[in-house]
């Protein structure tokens, strides 16, 4: 049995991950790399380097301790060689300021378990539950494995966020022990997928259809709508029309918003979708009407 799981945050309180009140638990490692995402530390499952320079006073600490000699200051700024940096968070333990994080944690199953517990009076009074989201959660499907029979024999409610892009057979086998999948799908068409998402698009509409075969009352459709991608009437139709073929339980439609945009800065990447104004929930009207229209629950937010 998986003992640990990497995890980048355990949120508390979540209101907008499935629900009543939830604890949402965040594993790393996904295999999207959408240009909007809002978390692109979840990307990959190693622990990765995020550098805030608004808290950073430049006093050269981290520079002299660092063993890979894998920082240096060009320009009153510092400069990470990332490639050369073995995680060793020598860095992090000596930065006076707090502007260097690590962001990763290999975190025991029980610890995990132990922490959402906390809160279990919340969910019992609230309907709500755990969620498990990402990255993608199967990407760790031996900690998502583990998790999800812990919460099962503490009868705790499980909601997964999930892209769908895994092996069918991760899906199904777990399919008795998570009560809402939050399925994300970005487009109508399996090419746009792969071609904008990175993703395996064929895999992701096929798992979707094997598990609304077996279990659409579990499914809520999560849509981010993103300007320049897939923000018109046409696609979005497309997808809620594929909803309600399915006879999926919910189509949430997700405003784009900037507020992970610092994100990308601390962790030295660029954020290619600059200057695309966010959208409100009034944005979404007209398509949330078409959604409640075809006799399914459509909603913007989540």
């Amino acid at each position: 049995m998986q003992t640990n799981g990497i995890v980048f945050n355990i949120q508390k309180f979540s209101i907008h991950d499935g629900p009543g009140i939830r604890t949402t638990v965040f594993l790393k490692g996904c295999p999207l790399r959408c240009k909007w995402c809002a978390n692109p530390e979840s990307q990959e499952i190693k622990p990765q380097l995020m550098y805030n320079e608004e808290k950073c006073v430049r006093c050269g600490t981290c520079v002299r301790n660092c063993p890979q000699h894998a920082i240096k200051i060009e320009n009153f700024k510092l400069v990470f060689d990332r490639d050369a940096c073995i995680h060793c968070k020598t860095c992090e333990n000596n930065c006076p300021a707090g502007a260097i994080n690590f962001i990763g944690d290999a975190v025991s199953i029980d610890d995990i378990v132990t922490e959402v517990l906390k809160d279990k009076p919340f969910y019992e009074e609230s309907n709500g539950g755990v969620t498990i989201s990402g990255g993608e959660p199967f990407v760790q499907y031996n900690a998502l494995k583990a998790l999800l029979n812990k919460f099962f024999e503490e009868d705790i409610s499980v909601a997964v966020e999930t892209t769908g892009d895994t092996h069918w057979k991760n899906i199904e086998d777990l399919i008795p022990y998570i009560d809402y999948f939050l399925f994300d799908l970005k487009f109508p068409t399996a090419n746009r997928i792969s071609l904008v998402t990175k993703g395996n698009g064929e895999r992701i509409l096929e798992n979707l259809k094997k598990l609304a075969s077996k279990a659409p009352e579990k499914i809520t459709l999560r849509v981010p709508v993103i300007p320049n991608y897939n923000y018109d009437e046409r696609t979005i139709r497309k997808i809620i029309d594929i909803g309600a073929e399915l006879k999926v339980s919910q189509i949430h439609l997700l405003p784009y918003h900037t507020l992970g945009v610092s994100k990308y800065d601390q962790l030295g990447k660029e954020y290619d979708l600059k200057g695309s104004k966010m959208l409100s929930k009034e944005d979404l009207k007209d398509l949330v009407d078409y959604g409640n229209s075809k006799g399914i629950h459509t909603q913007a937010g989540g």
